[in-house]
Parts: C-alpha cells; structure tokens; sequence
C-alpha cells in the first residue's frame, strides 16, 4: 500500500493544492492521501490566519470529491506549533508496513534543510516533489537535496501553477469573489463565514470609480505579498492599501479639506483627505496605519517600514503600465531601499519633466532616500 502526507496550512485551500495532489495520485499510484492542515507554522506568522476549524473545514469541502484523499485532524487536535517531523513519525507507527511519501512544492525542496530536524523526516518517508512553475529548476534542486542527505527525492508529473494564497485572503478581505481560485463550496464558505474580512470595503468600492478600485486592489495584493520585507503586519499592510485612495474621488467643499495644509499641489491634496476619511469616516485609529495614508503619494524624510511598503505598492502593483515599471519590480526583489529610492526619483523627474511644482515632502523624501539607498 502506497500512502502519504500533503501538509500545509491551507489558508485558504485552493485549486491547486487539489491537483497537486491528484497528480500524486495518479503518477505515484498512491492508494491514500492524507491532507494534513497545520495548527501552528511559524513561518506564517503576521499573516492573515482562518482558524483551525475554518481551514479544516475548507479542506474537507475542497477534497470531498477526491477519490483516496482523507483530510486529517491529527496535527490540529494536537495543538502547539506543528512540525513535520512529529507528524512523520506518526504516520510512520500508523502504516509502519506501507510506503510511504510526503508531497512538497519544489520551492519546499529548495528550503528542506532549513525545516525543524530534516533528517528525522526522511527516516520516516520520502519526499514525493512536483516543480513549482518553472520544472528546469526541479533537478537542480533535487541534486542539491542529494549532495545534502543522501536520498532521493521522488517527483511526479506536475508543475504547479503561481497560484497565490496570499491574493486569495486579500481579494476574500476586500469583498472580490475567489470562486476561481479555491471553487465554489469554498468560496460560498469563506464569504458566508466573514473569513479574512475588512471593515470598511464594502463602503470604500462603493465610493470609487471601478478603475480606482481595481487599482486599490492590486495596492493591496502588492502590499500583502510584500509586507514581511517590512516586517508589517498583512492586515495592516491590506487595510492601509485599502484607504490609501479613498480620497482621491472626493467632491470638493467637504469637511476632509481641513485636513489639507497649504500650499499642497493637487495631485497630492487625496492623501491628506484619505487619512482623515480612514480616521473620521471609517473608524482607523492605529496611526502608523493612518500616515500610511496620508503619505503614500509624496512620500517625506525617513518614512516607517509601512509608509515604504504602501507607497511603493501604489507605484509597482501590477495594473501600473508607465515606462520603467518592471525595471523597478526587479530592483524591489533584489533591495527594497534602493527601489525606493528610484520610485522617488522617478517622482521627482515626472514632476520635473511635467513643469509641475515639487511638494517640500517630496523633496526631502528624495534626499534621504539617495542618502540610504544601499541600507540593508
């Protein structure tokens, strides 16, 4: 009997962990798979977390119609921070006379040495490993995996699609429907369960003009999948995305305007009156969420971790088009100072290019990020 383990945490379930593991089904001839979801994986800490109950559930909806799939408590009634190698061996005293596999991504492969007592886990199965998008890189990884614990790793025939649990939770928060990434029954279940929910979304599209919304949207995914570069909060990160433009369809002549200093050019009046909206209309009271806001668009002189990531979000999400963009993309993987530092720049010569009037934050944001841009 062929048996193995998908573990994750499943925050939420998507498509594609279902055919991951039809796919391990099918090419290892496996008679079970045990879908495992975690209690507690530190890793994911500071995101936006389903509750154990929740993301149980969700995988039993997601796999119900999986032929030799079996969704798991184990890990979940135990308590405490899951590690693998506690559950391997479990499932090593359960089916001691079977073969046994534990199905990973190739990214996993690539991060295995780091996991808690690697070792200990390969005395008690065998890594199953499909490619992670990209396949040329999965024998490079498995050779590495080798040269380092002298096994094998097994893999078979999937490459997995880019499918981002993180953008699922985001779009879930801000009210988007998610039925194609995780399926109806689990797309009913988040929506019918407030899963990942932020106050104020509803309000905030309603007051938008579809292009802006769509825009505030990918802000938010930009935000979220970036926001451990930060060491921010992805709740945070989502609601301060969230407001970041909710002033800027604003009638004139409403009190937000005695939130505008003078001398403030135009294109920049939307986010002082965003930061007072998100506070007086919408109930924000965590100030760093707050000057998020009413800097996200001029920037000033040494800007905290969340004011970084929201401003270079607003510049980088992927509905932004203008020329130079991917450029900026690349250099924010590789240091997220130095492409802060090109995002001001390219203000500060879009501004200068377009004979529009350079605001005094935005002045002194460019010459403290030139003078920091090789921090680490």
């Amino acid at each position: 009997m062929k048996v193995a383990i998908f573990g994750g945490t499943f925050n939420p379930v998507h498509n594609e962990h279902i055919n991951i593991v039809k796919a391990a089904i099918r090419s290892l001839a496996l008679d079970k798979v045990i879908i495992m979801p975690s209690n507690v994986t530190p890793a994911k800490s500071g995101r936006m977390l389903a509750g154990s109950v929740d993301r149980l559930n969700m995988c039993r909806l997601a796999f119900a119609s999986v032929p030799k799939a079996e969704v798991s408590d184990f890990e979940i009634s135990r308590g405490g921070i899951s590690y693998s190698y506690i559950t391997c061996r479990m499932f090593a005293e359960k089916y001691c006379d079977c073969e046994r596999y534990f199905i990973v991504g190739g990214d996993m492969l690539e991060n295995f040495g780091s996991w808690k007592f690697p070792e200990k886990i390969l005395q008690y199965v065998t890594l199953a490993v499909c490619a992670r998008e990209d396949s040329t890189k999965l024998e490079k990884a498995k050779n590495d995996f080798y040269a380092r614990f002298g096994v094998h790793a097994v893999s078979f025939a999937y490459v997995g699609k880019n499918v981002s649990s993180t953008k699922i939770r985001v779009l879930s928060a801000l009210g988007e429907r998610v039925a194609g990434y995780v399926g109806e029954r689990v797309a009913e279940y988040i929506a019918r369960n407030s899963l990942y929910f932020i106050h104020g979304a509803k309000r905030v599209k309603k007051s938008l003009s579809e292009y802006r919304w769509k825009h505030t949207v990918g802000v938010a995914v930009k935000a979220a999948e970036n926001c451990t570069k930060y060491n921010v909060t992805e709740k945070d990160a989502v609601i301060a995305a969230l407001y970041h433009d909710c002033g800027k369809e604003l009638p004139r002549g409403g009190e937000a305007e005695q939130a505008i200093p003078e001398g403030v050019p135009s294109p920049v009046v939307h986010q002082f009156t965003g930061a007072y909206l998100a506070e007086h209309m919408y109930g924000v009271k965590d100030k760093k969420i707050l000057d998020a806001i009413r800097y996200h668009c001029s920037g000033r002189e040494n800007m905290t971790p969340i004011e970084k990531l929201v401003y270079l979000a607003d510049m980088i999400e992927d509905g932004r088009n203008y020329d130079g963009v991917e450029e900026l993309r690349e250099i924010f993987k590789r240091n997220k100072e130095e492409a802060f530092y090109r995002a001001v720049e390219r203000q500060m010569q879009h501004l200068e290019v377009s004979g529009l009037p350079v605001y005094g934050l935005t002045q002194k944001a460019y010459e403290y990020a030139k003078e920091h841009k090789n921090d680490k």
